[in-house]
């Protein structure tokens, strides 16, 4: 083999690689990657609907989260889910299902969409922006879900989506902060819920 044939092939196998690096399952691979580089992260959130405005923040590390709002707290630490309600003010403990996962855990409801839903790269409307449209297989609660990745450092900005009834949520994420997170950031932690909240083991 010549040496340009074997620089056209080297040059052949990197674009390969570069195009595969960009295809819809590849980024969502790389925005789990880079949720767990360096330990674990926490970020800020803001829900969006007709029904008004949500904030909060999130805490991630590997298949362990905590998720702190007005509306909900929940705390994950890979066996164990604790989770409380200001409707019922109370926390209930149980060993959710990878089905229930998938409601709240960010890095399962990513393995969830690459099963159950088709997903292709769309066009973007902003810089260094990489967008996927995904369309559920089967009939689904959601019609569209557009997922907005920013392209340098591969984490999730936004995630849009159109259900079925008509009604569109916008979920905005900020403030990406790379920690090491102890332990006692994923499991129930009683000072933050109002006092003489009931604790019921559903499990």
């Amino acid at each position: 083999m010549t040496m340009k044939r074997i620089i056209i092939t080297f040059l052949t196998c990197i674009a390969a690689m570069l195009m595969l690096a960009q295809t819809p399952t590849a980024m969502l691979d790389k925005c789990v990657a880079a949720v767990n580089a360096g330990g674990g992260v926490t970020a800020s959130y803001t829900i969006t609907s007709s029904q008004g405005t949500s904030n909060g923040t999130i805490a991630m590390q590997g298949h362990k989260f905590r998720i702190i709002s007005a509306e909900a707290k929940c705390w994950y630490d890979g066996k164990t889910q604790w989770s409380w309600s200001p409707v019922t003010n109370e926390v209930n403990i149980t060993s959710p299902t990878a089905d229930e996962l998938q409601l709240t855990n960010p890095v399962a409801a990513v393995q969830h969409f690459k099963a159950n839903f088709n997903m292709k790269k769309a066009k973007a409307k902003t810089a260094k922006t990489y967008v996927i449209k995904l369309t559920p297989k089967k009939k689904d609660n959601i019609k569209t879900l557009w997922l907005y990745f920013d392209e340098t450092t591969s984490l999730l900005r936004t995630a849009r989506f159109e259900m079925s009834d008509k009604s569109v949520y916008s979920i905005k994420i900020t403030g990406y902060k790379h920690q090491s997170l102890p332990a006692s950031t994923f499991t129930f932690n009683k000072s933050m819920v109002p006092a003489g909240t009931e604790v019921v083991d559903l499990r």
